[in-house]
């Protein structure tokens, strides 16, 4: 690619080992989002009430949170690819298997095991799209990385929610299940970062399941989540108490605004810096609270949609770049792994915590509440950002801390493709 005179040269990103990952998690995502909305219909089916319902989706969490660290440290440690197959197969049988689900004491046993498939390979995922590109460009490609999980956002849930119309569950199980297959499939002709062996003074550091480099993105991330846990467990109880219908079209549009900004934004942090990236989500995720809070209308909370989408697709794949941008390849599982226990945890807290605010003060307190979290995670970077001020500016490209250098090794394998192990 050319580049302006004086300029350093800018290392590919689309390269073969990247598309084969984006296109992996766009089915992944798929499959898993397609289930969000019918397993609780699913599991009010099997006779449980709106509290099992929510029992069904939160059980889910809890054991791909508990999963999260761990499949980091076998990524690290045994190889990507047994860990991403696994996960991946762990999935397909696990939503077969609710085909033969009667109970809703099976339907939870089930979930539990899902969740653990679900959490090592979306790990796995994202550790290895991390592997692929070098990284004075790794805030950009995982804007881009992070598109596939949007389009699976704006399409799997209509999906699942129209076959389960049509043909029932057992067709949405069934579609779910092979479109995690083909990512399977697609899982054989990647080529994988080597697990090297470590200097005996780094094994004990090698051997966490945290890695302390991406705690700090981790927590900021948990921080901003517990707004997510509310928008996405009330947001249409909410609107239906407002007297406002359609309110699908808030998260269609949260999902087109996440794709607008991830097109550009990770360009910005690499260039510039992170803080011209992290302070400007958090802010839009402070105005989307108060847009909410004040909502009466759809237009309004398409509006709050929107602003939350910007903010939200802005932190997600920079904080995650963040996390992964000081560590060695050896290390990257466990940094992705720590960094979504942070999201994970937000996301699940929020659900739990919000609900207590509902039921004692309304619906409107949640997202006037919401704001102290953001506003915390604001505070929370700044005095990181102070600290590590070197840590939060772009990457050169020739500054890559040995990076470009292992990636370059990985392009060549895609070249060759004779790359088959671990």
């Amino acid at each position: 690619m050319a580049t302006k005179k004086g300029e350093p040269t800018r290392e590919p990103i689309w390269t073969k080992g990247f598309l084969l990952i984006m296109l992996a998690n766009l089915f992944i995502f798929l499959g898993f989002q397609m289930l969000l909305p019918v397993m609780p219909v699913y599991a009010s089916a099997l006779g449980g009430g709106d509290s099992w319902a929510g029992v069904v989706v939160g059980i889910f969490t809890i054991t791909a949170l508990v999963m999260r660290p761990i499949s980091g440290y076998l990524l690290d440690n045994i190889g990507r690819r047994i860990v991403f197959v696994t996960g991946l197969v762990l999935f397909i049988l696990c939503t077969l298997s609710y085909n033969f689900t009667i109970t809703i004491a099976g339907l939870l046993a089930m979930r539990l095991i899902h969740g653990l498939g679900w959490g090592a390979a979306g790990t796995a995922s994202s550790t290895i799209a991390t592997d692929t590109v070098p990284k004075s460009r790794l805030g950009e490609a995982m804007g881009y990385f992070g598109l596939t999980s949007t389009m699976a956002i704006a399409i799997g849930p209509a999906l699942g929610l129209g076959l389960m119309d049509i043909s029932g569950f057992d067709m949405v199980f069934s579609v779910s299940a092979a479109l995690v297959l083909v990512t399977v499939f697609i899982s054989f002709l990647i080529s994988y970062q080597k697990v090297g062996r470590p200097a005996k003074s780094d094994v004990r550091e090698k051997s966490g399941l945290i890695e302390k480099a991406a705690v700090p993105s981790a927590i900021i991330m948990f921080f901003c989540n517990l707004s997510y846990g509310g928008i996405v467990s009330f947001i249409t109880l909410y609107a239906i108490q407002r007297g406002v219908e359609n309110i699908g079209l808030f998260f269609t549009v949260f999902a087109i605004a996440i794709f607008a900004v991830r097109l550009f934004v990770g360009r910005i942090a690499d260039r510039k810096g992170y803080s011209y990236v992290i302070y400007p989500g958090i802010l839009c995720l402070l105005i989307a609270m108060l847009v909410l809070a004040f909502a009466y209308n759809l237009g309004t909370f398409l509006l709050a949609g929107a602003i939350y989408g910007l903010g939200f697709g802005s932190l997600m794949p920079t904080l995650q770049a963040m996390s992964v941008r000081n560590v060695t390849p050896q290390r990257r599982g466990a940094a992705t792994g720590t960094f979504f226990v942070g999201f994970d945890l937000g996301l699940g807290t929020g659900a739990m915590l919000w609900g207590i605010i509902a039921q004692a003060m309304g619906y409107q307190a949640i997202y006037l509440w919401s704001i102290l979290p953001i506003g915390i995670s604001f505070v929370l970077y700044a005095l990181w950002q102070r600290k590590n001020k070197q840590t939060s500016e772009p990457v050169r490209s020739n500054d890559s801390g040995g990076n470009d250098t292992e990636n370059s090794d990985i392009k060549k394998n895609d070249i060759k493709n004779s790359d088959t192990g671990d």
